[in-house]
């Protein structure tokens, strides 16, 4: 007697690779993407082929996130060293042959133009992952002090660029590996309060501190600009302070219930600048005013929650800490976005996940999102 075995069908194949992705996650991606296409939609119409180019960079984001939904995590911790160790080489390389665009060196050419500090965004929280599981039961400060040092390296480089948007989202992603790894409120606490007294300072002494000719040591002028406009927009209402006054008009326009899909005079006149990127959040507040601005937050909100409850289940130290850091990194788009736009943070080049226009910010973001999809899979294969 032959027994003969039924080839499974390709539906059967297929089901287990789809099954992997996380429901809730799934459907915040959703509805942030969909919020995305119309933004870019109306504010984009003139600019060429922005949307069609958006459209294709949150498929392409879609489909790195699928593929890497499929990677276990245990499999990532073998890409951790060599990433890290690539990201740094090309960092130097930067800093001796790279290429300089608008006054700042970022990029690197090996074929094609690459910007290697995006790399961290992902290297980072895996490098330092990684080192901690490596430890984990061993914990002892000579292990903070080295994540220390692993963090420092590439952020003075990326400083040095300067690139201080860049710097900011891969020291978040890096600080809470760390913070998630144990590290003690004694420790965390005192910076926190050196940083609380100096921002209270420096609206106290803004007058003085921000007068002609004073300069601050450690910072780029045009840095030093950025905060001085942050505090008093009005100080140079057609030129430092225009972002940022145009952005807010934007917004206080919009009301409650915005002027309507395609009606914003602020954005389709042109008074707000990069309404594709940076400032696109300005644009959407305006056409879909505060009820909008609630649901963009709230799926927002949604995503970053079940990323934190992903973190709080997974089955190791590498990938709890890893999960953590993306949902860290998430908040901190979103917080340090949406806080330039509205007049409370200076302005960086942060762009809004989903929303804003760019390829290579989207293609970190769909590879951030399938590793939590991925450490959401291997926990429901633990349990089961």
């Amino acid at each position: 007697m032959v027994t003969v075995f039924e080839r499974p069908s390709l539906w059967y194949r297929v089901l287990p690779m789809v099954g992997g992705f996380d429901g809730l996650l799934a459907f915040a991606v959703f509805i942030l993407a969909c919020a995305g296409l119309m933004t870019m939609y109306s504010s984009g119409y003139d600019h060429g082929t922005r949307f069609e180019d958006h459209a294709r960079n949150l498929l392409l984001a879609g489909f790195l996130m699928f593929v890497m939904a499929q990677v276990p995590p245990q499999r990532l911790m073998f890409l951790a060293v060599p990433l890290y160790g690539l990201g740094v080489t090309l960092l130097v390389g930067v800093a001796l042959f790279g290429v300089t665009k608008k006054g700042a060196q970022r990029w690197i050419n090996v074929g094609i133009t690459i910007q290697p500090s995006e790399i961290f965004k992902l290297a980072m929280p895996l490098m330092l992952a990684w080192w901690f599981q490596k430890r984990e039961g061993q914990l002892r400060w000579f292990d903070f002090g080295v994540a220390g040092v692993l963090l420092a390296l590439p952020i003075g480089l990326i400083v040095r660029q300067p690139d201080l948007g860049t710097a900011l989202l891969v020291l978040a992603a890096g600080l809470s590996v760390i913070f998630f790894a144990g590290l003690s409120w004694a420790v965390v606490g005192p910076p926190l309060l050196l940083g609380l007294v100096g921002v209270v300072t420096l609206v106290w002494f803004e007058p003085q501190l921000c007068a002609e000719g004073v300069r601050w040591p450690g910072l780029h002028d045009y840095q030093q600009h950025r905060v001085c406009t942050l505090l008093d927009p009005s100080r140079d209402p057609l030129g430092k302070g225009f972002h940022i006054i145009q952005g807010m008009i934007a917004i206080g326009s919009g009301g409650l219930w915005g002027k309507g899909f395609m009606q914003g005079t602020q954005t389709h006149l042109e008074f707000i600048p990069e309404r594709t990127t940076d400032f696109i959040f300005a644009a959407f507040s305006e056409e879909f005013g505060l009820a909008g601005n609630l649901l963009l937050i709230a799926a927002f909100l949604l995503l970053i929650l079940r990323a934190m409850v992903i973190a709080l289940d997974a089955p190791t130290l590498f990938a709890r800490l890893l999960a953590a850091s993306m949902a860290m990194t998430l908040f901190c788009y979103v917080f340090v976005n949406t806080g330039m736009v509205c007049g409370i943070l200076p302005v960086v080049g942060i762009p809004l996940p989903f929303i804003s226009y760019g390829g290579t910010a989207m293609v970190i973001l769909g590879l951030g999102l399938g590793i939590l999809m991925s450490i959401a899979k291997s926990r429901r294969l633990v349990q089961s």
